[in-house]
């Protein structure tokens, strides 16, 4: 059952309710967040700021969380000696350990930044990689007469170039 909770609006966003002018809205205000709703639990985990998903293994959990691969998320199971269980079975001081384990590496806003500053130096010194960023085209080698279509963009047709 759904209450409602009315809501004052400015005048000048006055909302018509059965052809009359009405200056006041009705809002359902929901049920508590860790509450069951048709079976499904509303409850997430945060690690790393990231949510991450309740129903999996807290190993494939992990990599959702960005700089935390396979390798690593198996890693941090090893150090805090914890068992692969459901994201949604870890009681309080098994949640705590794991945010301390995950804190220690490089994950998420830093790790961007991190890489998004080593893209600008490469830039600013103008070396072959730096302005293969620049250009946005592949600065590993790969060639480019065929592929690379991430990085090139959609194709362009030259007008008058036609096929031998």
């Amino acid at each position: 059952m759904a209450q409602t909770l009315a809501m004052p609006v400015a005048p000048s966003l006055a909302v018509i309710c059965n052809g009359y002018f009405s200056n006041r809205v009705s809002f359902p205000v929901l049920s508590p967040p860790n509450s069951k709703v048709h079976g499904l639990s509303i409850q997430c985990v945060r690690v790393g700021g990231v949510e991450i998903p309740n129903n999996k293994r807290i190993e494939y959990s992990l990599q959702y969380i960005h700089g935390v691969g396979r390798s690593r998320a198996r890693q941090i199971l090893c150090d805090i000696n914890m068992d692969n269980k459901i994201t949604k079975d870890l009681s309080e001081e098994e949640l705590i350990t794991l945010r301390d384990e995950v804190s220690k590496y490089m994950i998420e806003g830093d790790l961007r930044r991190f890489n998004a500053i080593n893209i600008k130096r490469l830039k600013d010194i103008q070396c072959y990689r730096g302005i293969r960023h620049i250009q946005g085209l592949p600065c590993r080698g790969q060639r480019t007469k065929n592929n690379c279509r991430t990085l090139k963009g959609k194709k362009v047709a030259i007008a008058g170039k036609k096929k031998k």
